[in-house]
């Protein structure tokens, strides 16, 4: 039976290279280093993991407002999205209009 960090490890590293090096081609050691850092950051920030249903791991502080209609924005808000890698990802949030 193999041994559940070694899985782990494995479909870790199966994930960085699908989502991230699959696409982009680091030209030395220091931008490999930037790539993953961003994409670390990204993978425990920004990216929806399946074991946890439809949450991220780190989850932002923000708390939104409630509203009654699941697939309705709630009023006076707005969606931005963020780049990842240069437009590889995308990340998504909620922010408040400008008044």
């Amino acid at each position: 039976m193999p041994d559940i960090t070694a899985v782990g490890s494995e479909r870790l590293v199966g994930t960085i290279r699908r989502e991230c090096l699959d696409f982009l081609i680091p030209i030395n050691e220091r931008h490999l280093r930037r790539i993953l850092t961003e994409f670390t950051t990204h993978y425990n920030r920004g990216r929806p993991h399946s074991a946890l249903g439809p949450g991220i791991p780190e989850p932002p502080q923000d708390s939104l407002p409630a509203t009654d209609q699941r697939h309705q924005l709630p009023i006076g808000y707005c969606i931005k999205s963020k780049l990842v890698l240069g437009g590889l990802h995308h990340e998504y949030r909620l922010e408040k209009e400008a008044a």
